[in-house]
């Protein structure tokens, strides 16, 4: 009888549930922004934002939102004069949500709730008017978060120490604020970005700090250390690590007797983790001896590998080289002669440690100062992994390490040859290799890093303030940095087939000058055609990909599709393999210019900027000769140099709208 009782209950619950579920669902993320959009005073920079439309369509996207495969992730609404009251229960409904900038408006008020958006993993909203105490709590909940930039506002009080939890943390920007009290102690091992200057900060600086320069603490009168040669007094110790001992409403002066009980359950929580933490040293400490015991049999040949492990999230890991196969004993012995003089010939007495100076440039290093560095992954492409290596000598490089199918074609006194040509090359937009490693089955390239990052990253990834100043002049003037470096390698390298051959967005990185400087070039020489057609971009010229005809014009081509990726600000679906997402950005603007709807390509962010569309449409119409798909109807590359040349010599693009900065020859 109760059973049956139970089962009609349930019948009735599950009845409910299914009628009222059609009313309780998610409003779609069109009808969020359009809510959000509600809650801002003067929006009249979002009048894109119309319901009749979508907001990640091709031609019609809305102003400032950033899409994947027609999913909202991130919101860029920088520098449009908003004000209001942020909605954020309007952003909760937009579920692919993972970054968000509102920099350079006129929000005030205490900071929003951002924390309920737990999946973000990037917060920028420098430049505006908010102010008060940020809770202590605030980002307990936000361990997704890499980016957070909070400066030039009012906010006071001490750093939340929940910042200090924030694990993947790899940019803080908290600078021009009001903050005081001690720096928490952050754990933060891929931190490569920190400014807390002009602020109220007191105490010694964090050892875990002590990597970063000494304007990164600048105007913080009560700081005190080493770092910033000030003797601290006797009693100030260094703050707790991560550990909160306030609440969110007040500092720790301000508790009551009736906190006495959540006080002794916490230090029953901490000898537990103390407890867990000692078994997991114990166990890690055995399976490395473990490890060291078993792999000491094993030949030198078979047990080198660099750089571990390859397993790549859309994270950024922390990992540590050498910790794969056996570099604890052999980072001892790989700092030998090869690091002493530039270049020593590898056909000639060569083992298998040994790390090939192309340059001094750097400084002298060997393969085991790198395999002794900390490393971050820094992503998994089409020939192997990259990493970001920076070495006791305070040195940071990128190692590539390219797998076994990709690097089987040349033999090493082949290999080394090539290596050599590249690493004579200097031009202020190319990046010239500094060492690299041979082994039948494994080849490594080491070469500067270059912090900005990549034009696509800066184009299409997490936006932040370097976004914002891709404005034409700029874009124009990447172009034509781009322009000089390939014309460079067409003349240096112009016995092979592909000078670049893998010519791209992600390919192109920018100095802090926004000079650009390309990279991976060279490969379809270095490491034999049939190795690398498939993860070549000059592979996916019509003639290439269809009769698999290779020439100089394929980097034509890869120019075409960067010129049109800069003027659309779209992601072209050229760029992937399976074809899915993107925008074809080529048969686009094809389509556009026989419409006569030119004006409707260009990426808001720059018409908006700049009165300079006669320009933008010549480049246009380059970009569009250099993706024929006749190769004979194309552009050559000495043409396309011209031609963009031209445009800024006629024009005076940078300094009619903006001084932009000088080029900085940092490789000559």
């Amino acid at each position: 009888m109760v059973a049956a009782r139970l089962l009609g209950w349930s019948l009735v619950v599950l009845s409910i549930v299914l009628i009222l579920s059609p009313m309780t669902r998610s409003v779609s993320q069109s009808e969020a922004l359009l809510k959000l959009k509600r809650s801002f005073a003067n929006s009249e920079a979002l009048e894109s934002w119309v319901p009749s439309s979508d907001p990640c369509g091709n031609e019609d996207s809305w102003v400032g939102v950033v899409c994947y495969n027609g999913i909202v992730t991130g919101l860029r609404l920088g520098k449009m004069s908003l004000s209001g009251k942020i909605d954020v229960d309007a952003m909760t409904e937009i579920a692919g949500l993972r970054s968000i900038s509102f920099v350079n408006n006129s929000f005030s008020g205490s900071i929003p709730e951002f924390n309920r958006l737990g999946a973000l993993k990037a917060i920028y909203i420098s430049g505006n008017q908010f102010s008060g105490e940020i809770p202590a709590d605030y980002f307990s909940n936000m361990g997704s978060l890499k980016k957070l930039w909070l400066s030039n506002n009012k906010f006071t009080g001490e750093i939340p120490s929940s910042v200090a939890r924030l694990t993947h943390l790899l940019e803080l920007h908290l600078e021009d604020n009001e903050f005081g009290g001690a720096i928490p102690s952050l754990d933060a091992p891929a931190l490569v970005s920190l400014d807390l200057s002009n602020n109220q900060l007191e105490g010694k600086i964090p050892p875990s700090l002590s990597k970063f320069d000494v304007s990164s603490f600048a105007g913080n009168s009560g700081l005190c250390g080493e770092k910033l040669g000030k003797e601290c007094p006797k009693a100030v110790e260094q703050p707790p690590a991560a550990t909160d001992t306030t609440s969110a409403g007040g500092p720790r002066g301000d508790r009551v007797s009736g906190n006495d009980q959540h006080d002794g359950s916490a230090d029953g929580q901490r000898e537990i983790i103390i407890v867990l933490i000692a078994l997991g040293v114990v166990l890690l400490t055995m399976v490395i001896c473990l490890i060291i015991r078993t792999r000491r049999r094993a030949k030198v040949q078979h047990d080198f590998n660099v750089l571990g492990k390859e397993n790549v999230n859309d994270s950024i890991q922390n990992v540590v080289l050498g910790t794969e196969k056996k570099e604890a004993q052999l980072s001892r012995k790989g700092t030998g002669s090869s690091c002493n003089s530039p270049a020593p010939n590898p056909a000639k007495g060569s083992t298998a440690l040994e790390l090939v100076l192309l340059s001094n440039e750097k400084g002298a290093f060997g393969m085991g100062d790198l395999m002794r560095a900390a490393a971050e992954v820094l992503g998994n492409g089409g020939f192997g992994s990259s990493y970001k290596a920076v070495m006791a000598n305070g040195v940071t490089v990128v190692v590539k390490r390219i797998r076994e199918t990709a690097g089987g074609g040349k033999s090493m006194d082949e290999f080394d040859a090539e290596m050599r040509k590249l690493g004579r090359l200097k031009h202020p937009n190319i990046l010239t290799p500094l060492a690299y490693h041979y082994r039948k089955d494994e080849k490594l390239l080491v070469c500067e890093y270059v912090p900005k990052g990549s034009l696509l990253y800066l184009l299409h990834g997490d936006r932040g303030p370097s976004h914002g100043d891709l404005n034409w002049p700029v874009r124009l003037k990447i172009i034509k940095g781009i322009a000089k470096g390939i014309g460079f390698l067409h003349d240096e390298l112009s016995t092979s087939g592909l000078p670049h051959g893998n010519l791209k967005s992600s390919n192109i990185l920018l100095n802090s000058e926004y000079e650009p400087l390309l990279a991976d070039y060279g490969f379809s020489s270095l490491l034999g055609t049939s190795h690398v057609s498939h993860a070549l971009f000059a592979f996916k010229a019509p003639e290439a990909a269809q009769f698999g005809g290779i020439s100089p014009k394929c980097d034509v081509y890869c120019l075409g599709v960067v010129i049109l990726e800069m003027l659309t600000g779209k992601f072209p679906s050229q760029y992937l393999t399976n074809g899915k997402g993107g925008t074809d950005v080529i048969e686009w603007v094809r389509s556009a210019i026989s419409d006569g709807r030119e004006a409707k390509l260009f990426d808001p962010e720059i018409v908006n900027s700049t009165n300079s569309f006669p320009e933008m449409e010549k480049l246009l119409h380059i970009g569009k000769a250099c993706t024929e798909t006749n190769p004979e109807q194309r552009l050559d590359m000495r043409e396309a140099i011209r031609r963009i040349e031209e445009i800024q010599m006629e024009e005076g693009a940078e300094s009619r709208t903006i001084d932009v900065p000088p080029p900085v020859h940092v490789l000559s």
